[in-house]
């Protein structure tokens, strides 16, 4: 079964921020290995995303790494604001 990864990024981030309907997450690029991910939220959302020290940021990195682990995937995570 593949995972995928917009559904569960968005899943983890909508409820971390106040403004939900702002969150975008795009796949930039993907190919047998590799996945890079866009996700863009308000810019008043984006401390609570990152977290104290990236800690959120680094948690949401983890899931999303053990699911792409199971495909055999390499993914990065690019997270930014408008």
């Amino acid at each position: 079964m593949a995972v995928n990864f917009e559904m569960l990024i968005k899943n983890i981030i909508k409820p971390l921020v106040m403004n939900p309907d702002d969150v975008v997450v795009k796949i930039l690029d993907e190919d047998d290995k590799n996945v890079t991910i866009q996700v863009i939220v308000h810019s008043d959302d984006l401390g609570r995303v990152i977290g104290r020290g990236g800690r959120i940021a680094s948690a949401i990195r983890t899931i999303v790494y053990a699911g792409a682990a199971k495909e055999n995937k390499r993914v990065q995570i690019d997270i930014d604001s408008y």
